[in-house]
């Protein structure tokens, strides 16, 4: 179906306004903490509305329609998980890290360790991460371009990349990360608007027939239970067990790390302070759990109805047969709308395109410029040169990933590479701030460990003719690495004492885990207020993880099954909500300064 005059004008205008926002503010970065986090100086509710609309990405709706038509709305589970992750970092984590003041999370490494191997441990990651993960991020993300484009344009994989890639490089070299905020604001509510309208369309089509019809409906009503059902053990461990008792604590995702990490901690950075810090990711949790999820899914659910199988799918869209798979039926049920709504939605995924894209080139830049650039290869480099380098290397990173996005066939592929090379690095991540132990030896066996496994159980298990669950792949890959970083930990020398006790200073972490470090500071004469606070507020923390994660939870399923006329139900899931609100402003409180 391709887009008329009205459309196009839709899509024009917000271009035009993207890139206006860019040239505006593009004056305003005079140095790199400029570009890279806004001078620090941004409120919450930007930087949390940011954190949404870029994990608001184009690939997010296939990636869900992908696991609702194969598992159903159980399947979920799989990354709803990672709100425990998240609620983690809101009331534990993020505090710390906006402590440490600090640029990227890759200087973390050389606040808290010591010796050549913190120093080439923050080199490494920030290749490891800012060109290797990143570009398979982005990558996934111009599959799902890639995918729009031949189903609602008309347009070869190639010629989808270019013209999409082009667009969002140009925008996002401009304006740097308050150029990105500012979009990301705008886009944000286009894109959760596209969202609700493609839901109500997709149940108005005429195979569907509305709510009541669909829930009706066989193929659909197999789907609908929203944990994993006991009476498939196999499915039960898979879908829900897993992803509650191990993946959420063990697994290292972008945009979901255990202890916080990436663009989530570059959002902090850019708060104006610790309470900003802590509400941003708060706000982030919040929308990215509960209030998205459900336009996709009902798209999802009508997809089942409209287009069966994959066969259908390929049949409908010869134009998309050689990337045909489930995830491809997103794209398929807005073929249907009606133009000027076909224009404001094509117009949100493009917008989810580029907030995604554009967050994710200027962190992977910042890594880039401030981790290797200018620690490794220029330390004396201006900020003149520095805002040139991340320009180039943001043109660099589009490449990379445009070519990239040629050779992947579909979402879930990816988010179950990259869980699989981040199982059983999370522990470390989480520890690391609270057991004196934990140094750059660890970190770097994690990783190496983490990776050889991943690319044995991709390619070595099968020259032995052996087939794992990928869950069970997980599990075992989160138990090897984690084995092996503990003991590398444990043998090897830690961290310089110094180094250890102006970490302290710096970010007051706390707890018993400390306990041989605070000593040797008060032996030292050092005045224990100055490496602790008088009340440690982890206990506190965790209780308002636990508060926040029922929070969310009640309501997510709450707002369900109302949708899905349990309207008793859903009120009782809302009931226990408006609790776990009351009980987090009480505990909320204690854990700032």
């Amino acid at each position: 179906m391709l887009l008329n005059t009205l459309d196009w004008s839709i899509l024009i205008a917000f271009f035009a306004l993207s890139l206006f926002i860019g040239i505006y503010t593009s004056k305003s970065n005079e140095t790199a903490n400029d570009y890279f986090v806004g001078g620090g100086k941004m409120p919450w509710w930007l930087l949390g509305v940011s954190m949404v609309a870029t994990t608001f990405s184009t690939d997010t709706p296939n990636l869900v329609t992908d696991i609702v038509r194969k598992n159903g709305i159980a399947g979920n589970w799989t990354w709803w998980a990672f709100l425990l992750t998240g609620m983690l970092t809101v009331f534990v984590y993020a505090r710390l890290w906006k402590k440490s003041k600090i640029l990227t999370d890759n200087e973390f490494y050389e606040i808290r360790y010591s010796g050549k191997a913190a120093t080439i441990l923050r080199g490494f990651r920030a290749v490891y991460l800012g060109l290797f993960f990143n570009v398979l991020i982005m990558a996934s993300v111009s599959l799902a371009a890639i995918k729009i484009g031949g189903v609602l344009l008309g347009l070869s994989p190639v010629q989808t990349i270019l013209i999409a890639g082009i667009v969002t490089v140009v925008y996002s070299s401009l304006g740097g990360l308050k150029g990105v905020l500012i979009t990301d604001f705008v886009q944000f509510f286009m894109a959760m608007g596209g969202s609700v309208l493609a839901a109500i369309y997709s149940l108005n089509h005429p195979k569907v027939g509305g709510m009541t019809n669909l829930l009706a409906n066989e193929s659909v009503a197999s789907k609908m239970d929203f944990t994993p059902s006991l009476s498939d053990p196999n499915q039960f461990i898979a879908l829900l067990l897993v992803p509650l008792l191990v993946q959420w604590w063990s697994v290292w995702y972008p945009g979901a790390e255990p202890g916080g990490g990436g663009y989530i901690v570059q959002r902090m950075f850019a708060a104006k302070d610790e309470s900003n810090a802590v509400k941003s990711v708060l706000f982030f949790n919040v929308a990215h759990y509960a209030l998205r999820p459900w336009p996709w899914i009902i798209v999802a659910l009508c997809s089942i109805v409209v287009y069966p199988d994959i066969a259908s799918l390929k049949e409908a869209f010869p134009n998309a047969a050689s990337v045909a798979s489930d995830d491809l039926a997103y794209s398929a049920m807005l073929t249907f709308l009606p133009h000027g709504v076909l224009g404001i939605i094509v117009t949100s995924l493009i917008a989810a395109y580029m907030s995604t894209i554009s967050t994710h080139l200027n962190w992977g830049s910042s890594y880039l410029v401030l981790d290797v650039y200018k620690r490794f290869i220029k330390p004396d480099s201006s900020e003149k040169e520095l805002l040139n380098v991340g320009k180039i290397s943001t043109v660099l990173l589009m490449v990379f990933a445009m070519l990239l996005a040629l050779v992947l066939e579909n979402a879930l592929q990816v988010f179950e590479i990259l869980l699989q090379i981040g199982a059983g690095t999370g522990l470390l991540f989480i520890l690391r701030w609270f057991w004196w132990r934990v140094n750059a030896a660890a970190e770097i066996a994690a990783m190496v460990s983490s990776f050889a496994i991943a690319l044995f159980f991709q390619f070595g298990l099968p020259i032995f003719n052996i087939e794992l669950e990928s869950n069970t792949k997980l599990v075992l890959g989160v138990g090897l690495t984690t084995l092996v970083w503990i003991i590398t930990a444990l043998v090897t020398k830690p961290a310089d004492e110094s180094v250890l006790i102006n970490f302290l200073k710096t970010v007051k972490p706390g707890g018993p885990g400390w306990a041989n470090i605070r000593a040797k500071a008060i032996a030292k004469g050092i005045d224990v207020d100055l490496i602790e606070d008088k009340q440690w507020k982890i206990p506190y923390g965790i209780a308002c993880m636990i508060f926040g994660v029922v929070l969310v939870y009640s309501f997510l399923f709450g707002t369900g099954h109302i949708i899905f006329q349990n309207t008793g139900t859903g009120l009782i899931y809302l009931a226990v909500s408006a609790v776990s609100i009351f009980a987090l402003s009480k505990f909320y409180p204690k854990i700032l300064d």
